[in-house]
Parts: C-alpha cells; sequence; structure tokens
C-alpha cells in the first residue's frame, strides 16, 4: 500500500471510528429519567441521562432536587438553580409536588426564571406519582412579572425547547362559553388573546374562564374560588383536572352551564373533541346528582341561551295596526 492509499485508509477508518463513538454516545442518551440543565449560554434546557439508585419515589424526587442544584461537571451546561438558589423543602401529597424556595428566586431575570422553572418542572414531573408542581417562594405563592399567581404547572406547561422561543408572544382567538346573568344558558364570547408561548392554548382557553368574560356580559360559570390543578390533551380528548373549589355548589347556576362552559370552550380548539373533567384527579364523583366525571363529554349546544328578542315596533303591545287603529280579534282571520 502507498503512501497515499494509507492516508486514505487511516482518514477512513478514523471517520468509522468517531461514527461509532457517536452512535454510542446517542445510545447513552437515552434513559427513563433526565435531569434538565441550562446550555452553557442559558438559552434552553439541555436533557441528560439519569438512573435513580432507588425505587422509591420520594427518594428519586429528592436526589433530583440534589443534582439540580449541583453543577453537572460539564462545561456544557449550567445547574438550572442559579447562584445559591436552593429548593428549601418540599411535599408531595396527593400526586400534587410543592416546592418551597428562598427570597433568592426573585432575583432571577425573567429569561433564566423561566428556564430554571422549565428545568425544575420537566425534571419532576417525570416521577410516576407526581401529576402537577407548584412553586412557592417563602410561604407564599410563586407571582409572575404581573403580580398573579403562577399556579400548578405540569410538562405541558412548557414547550419543547423554551429557550428558543422564550419571549414568543403570541396571538390568538379562542371562543368562550360562559353562562347568561341568570344562569340559565350559556352566551359566546369570541376574545383575542395574546400569550406567551410556553403555555398551552388549553390552558389559556381554562384560564380565561375562570377569569370570566371581558365584555361585561354574563359571568364565568365555574364556581368562584376554583383552581386549575392541571390540563392536558391525549388522543383528542382534553383531560381537566380542578381542585375541590369546583365542588362548591351556586345554585343559581345550572349545573349543565358549568359543565358545559368548560366542554364547549375546549371542543373549539382543533386538536379536542371530547372533555373529561376531574376534581384532584377523582372522577368517580358525579357533579350535583346530574353529571358523572366518568363520562368523557362532547360538544352540546342546547345549553346556549335564546338570542335576544328584536325590540317590538311600536303599537305591538297594544294591539294597534299600522294606521294607528285597534284591530278586532278574529277579523281578516282565516274562516
Amino acid at each position: 500500500m502507498g503512501k497515499k492509499g494509507l492516508l486514505v485508509f487511516l482518514g477512513a477508518l478514523t471517520l468509522l471510528i468517531m461514527s461509532l463513538a457517536g452512535c454510542g454516545q446517542e445510545q447513552e442518551e437515552k434513559a427513563d429519567y433526565y435531569i434538565y440543565y441550562l446550555n452553557k449560554e442559558r438559552t434552553q434546557n439541555v436533557p441528560v441521562a439519569y438512573e435513580p439508585q432507588s425505587d422509591s419515589d420520594e427518594e428519586i424526587v429528592g436526589d433530583m432536587i440534589a443534582r439540580l442544584s449541583e453543577n453537572p461537571g460539564s462545561v456544557d451546561y449550567q445547574k438550572p438553580l442559579v447562584g445559591n438558589l436552593r429548593i428549601l423543602n418540599w411535599t408531595l401529597e396527593n400526586r400534587q409536588l410543592q416546592l418551597y424556595f428562598g427570597s433568592e428566586y426573585y432575583q432571577m431575570d425573567s429569561v433564566t426564571e423561566v428556564l430554571c422553572r422549565a428545568a425544575v418542572v420537566r425534571t419532576l414531573i417525570q416521577v410516576s406519582s407526581v401529576d402537577s408542581i407548584s412553586f412557592y417562594v417563602g410561604d407564599a405563592p410563586l407571582m409572575d412579572e404581573n403580580g398573579k399567581p403562577v399556579g400548578v404547572m405540569t410538562a405541558e406547561s412548557f414547550i419543547e425547547n423554551p429557550g428558543e422561543q422564550i419571549n414568543s408572544i403570541q396571538t390568538a382567538t379562542i371562543t368562550l362559553y360562559f353562562a347568561n346573568a341568570e344562569g340559565t344558558g350559556l352566551i359566546q364570547e369570541v376574545q383575542e388573546q395574546h400569550y406567551n408561548s410556553n403555555i398551552s392554548l388549553e390552558k389559556l382557553v381554562m384560564e380565561q374562564l375562570l377569569k370570566g368574560p371581558i365584555s361585561g356580559n354574563g359571568q364565568s360559570a365555574i364556581p368562584a374560588g376554583t383552581k386549575l390543578i392541571s390540563v392536558s390533551v391525549l388522543d383528542g380528548v382534553c383531560f381537566v383536572n380542578l381542585d375541590e373549589g369546583f365542588l362548591n355548589q351556586n345554585y343559581e347556576i345550572d349545573e349543565g352551564v358549568v359543565i358545559y362552559s368548560i366542554v364547549n370552550s375546549l371542543v373549539e380548539l382543533s386538536n379536542v373533541n371530547k372533555v373529561q373533567i376531574s376534581v384532584n384527579g377523582d372522577t368517580s364523583i358525579t357533579y350535583r346528582e346530574k353529571f358523572s366525571l366518568a363520562a368523557v363529554y362532547e360538544r352540546n349546544l342546547d345549553y346556549m341561551a335564546p338570542a335576544e328578542e328584536p325590540s317590538q315596533e311600536p303599537g305591538a303591545e297594544t294591539g294597534e295596526n299600522g294606521n294607528g287603529e285597534e284591530a278586532q280579534n278574529g277579523e281578516g282571520q282565516g274562516e
């Protein structure tokens, strides 16, 4: 083999070794669990394979929290709990994980904060007994830049690569169904909403339903004080998990109006065909002795409030004809 042939052979061998090494790395990255870190530019989350050392979900949560606070040992990514930020305490009850941070949390800039929050949620939501996660700073719920509670979060609360669209504000036109003033029927309201791309449209719909109409017409059909725990879509079915506030009885609003305010609003979305509602994850409840939460509901417009009657022409109530003369009952009608 000549010198030139030897160089070609060595080059091909090098490429083969690099290719095999790359395949090995890809296989090593496939895992049942990941810890989500920040990339070195702090623009997106980076998943790193993680193998738990315990079968206990609570021990896995504790170990994941510890790792989120530690330097990952690579120049390619950083810990999401930046600086001295730590999770000081946590509780896991009824599949809801509550995380408690110190005041350092509010020292993060807005981009880092969302990336940090996404990394923590996406890491811990993988644990099988964790359905939703809430953040607290001290004893108070985490507030957003507008002074409103961030609320309960799930994996669906964040887009796949939140760093890529972290400041992306999108506009959506959503159709919502609220209770009329009497609580006897549904009225439709179309809203144009500007929202952060880190939340799903189904969550946006539920948040606006809880807030009530912006037009001043009607009212929210959902009992006051109800909180959204989670909302997700699978195979066209939207699963809405509300807290126990949903069971507060407001008999001034028809129970069908309450149910179909949620169902009809969500089914307006292109990816939703049916809706199932639960309370703290429980679907064995019958809502106000009529609507089983074990059922999956489809759109139903039978609860729409009738359109307002047009105002009557002058004289209509008095029975006068167009010439101001009183019509005679029975006269001029078919005999």
